[in-house]
């Protein structure tokens, strides 16, 4: 009966009817290091059990060195099962530490851009804490547990390093802040409870003051933004971020490093326009996906780099060898609200139209979110920047290092030009092809970019790989 009560009232007196039982005898002596070991776990899991451990471990009159007399408990079961001996249990420390993640391999540091969670904001699980900027990327530092952030070890615009304590979250507050079942049962009763006491206590007014009482006024409407006034000669200065320095250092490096060149194709863009307006509803119901120009110019390009392998290589300014390489990963430039990024497609060689198209989808919703992580920006062997989004007609485009090549798209217009000796409006790019003379000779990018150039205006030649 004993053992019985006891399992029932406590899973911990299970361990103190090993140690001892009502009526027999303990099969070591309290001082003996079992017993020592036993009672300090069990002190440990039952905070309150140090009166019932004294009464236990002192010896009886009279025994024997290995052997105790039978004892009756000084503490009874009613006692032991109550709230003083009720263990409290193993939880992990309340407060948790979240680090500054890695970034990448060659990103060592990050800058605080923004703290969403000050000290003292209850968060969730996974939830936006501290935003980092790093040279490629922003980095949203989330939560690892619900709790309330404690401290933000940084300030904005300072420099954190990987592995160093970011923010502190106390995750006992939840527990805190959040009422047990049977309290939230209670003060919803009293709440539902305490409108309709006041009403019964509080008379209702006479109809004549009902009618006389005036309307809530309208909520202020806030004030306009101060400008300044017009002709003041005032001046700001904003810090530029990471991205923009890294962007800077980048382009500077380009001129300082390649021989850059730019030469200058247009194309006739009416033959791929009626191939996209016939057949962009089946596409679409098909794929999922809208067909643009763009995976047209991917699967174009990835074709003239397989002829012409140069543009698709890279010099390796260490060893001083020219590295080609037999796989294509296409960077695409697509702004995003903090610049312009290159999010990359792998192994474009292997990809059809509608995998272009969905790739570069997925890479745009990700900018405009600010979720593109590095490895979608790692590598990429050639670039191409469509400007002609913005109405840009013509320009010369930077490389970007350490690619060897980079073609710009410009903006589509009607021109006139000479179609079988009569003159007619077409709809013509300009498109433009940087290069690093040092790798890449003049021939070669010539006949790249107009490679390029005839299987746009002719689809044909990418389906017969012409």
């Amino acid at each position: 009966k004993y053992s019985q009560t006891a399992e029932r009232s406590s899973p911990y007196l299970i361990s103190l009817r090993k140690i001892f039982l009502k009526g027999t005898k303990m099969v070591f002596p309290p001082s003996s290091t079992a017993a020592r070991t036993s009672l300090q776990l069990l002190r440990r899991r039952v905070p309150n059990v140090q009166p019932f451990i004294s009464s236990i471990s002192a010896p009886r009159p009279g025994a024997s060195a290995f052997h105790s007399r039978p004892f009756a408990p000084a503490v009874s079961l009613r006692a032991l099962s109550s709230a003083a001996f009720r263990p409290s249990p193993i939880r992990p420390m309340p407060v948790v530490t979240v680090e500054v993640p890695s970034m990448g391999d060659s990103i060592t540091e990050g800058t605080i851009v923004e703290v969403s969670a000050p000290p003292g904001t209850t968060v969730g699980a996974d939830e936006v804490v501290v935003v980092l900027e790093t040279d490629k990327v922003s980095i949203d530092v989330r939560s690892a547990e619900a709790g309330t952030v404690t401290e933000v070890l940084g300030e904005v615009d300072e420099a954190v390093a990987v592995g160093q304590p970011l923010f502190k979250i106390d995750t006992d507050a939840v527990g805190a802040a959040t009422p047990p079942p049977a309290a939230e049962a209670e003060a919803a009763l009293e709440e539902k409870a305490a409108p309709a006491v006041a009403e019964a206590a509080v008379p209702a007014p006479p109809a004549a003051e009902v009618k006389a009482a005036a309307p809530a006024p309208p909520p202020p409407v806030a004030a306009a933004a101060v400008l300044p006034p017009p002709g003041a000669r005032t001046e700001r200065r904003v810090k530029m971020s990471r991205m923009r320095q890294r962007v800077a250092a980048r382009l500077k490096e380009a001129q300082n490093t390649a021989a850059m060149l730019t030469t200058f194709q247009e194309v006739d863009m009416g033959n791929l326009m009626e191939l996209r307006s016939r057949h962009k509803d089946a596409f679409i119901e098909k794929h999922g996906v809208k067909l643009g120009f763009m995976s047209a110019f991917v699967t174009a390009a990835t074709a003239a780099l397989r002829e012409v392998p140069a543009v698709n290589a890279v010099i390796d300014g260490d060893t001083k060898e020219i590295v080609y390489r037999d796989y294509c990963d296409i960077s695409v430039a697509v702004a995003s609200p903090t610049g312009l990024v290159v999010p990359v497609l792998r192994n474009t060689e292997s990809m059809s139209f509608a995998e272009v198209e969905r790739t570069i989808a997925m890479y745009g919703a990700k900018a405009r979110e600010g979720s593109l992580a590095l490895e979608d920006m790692a590598g990429g062997t050639f670039t191409i920047s469509n400007g002609g989004v913005f109405g840009s007609l013509m320009g010369s485009p930077i490389i970007n290092m350490p690619q060897s090549a980079l073609l710009g798209m410009h903006a589509t217009k009607m021109r006139p030009m000479v179609v079988d000796g009569e003159i007619v409006a077409r709809p013509m790019m300009y498109m433009a092809l940087t290069y690093d003379h040092r790798l890449i000779d003049g021939r070669e990018g010539v006949t790249f970019l107009k490679s390029i150039a005839q299987k746009i205006e002719d689809p044909g030649r990418l389906l017969l790989d012409v």
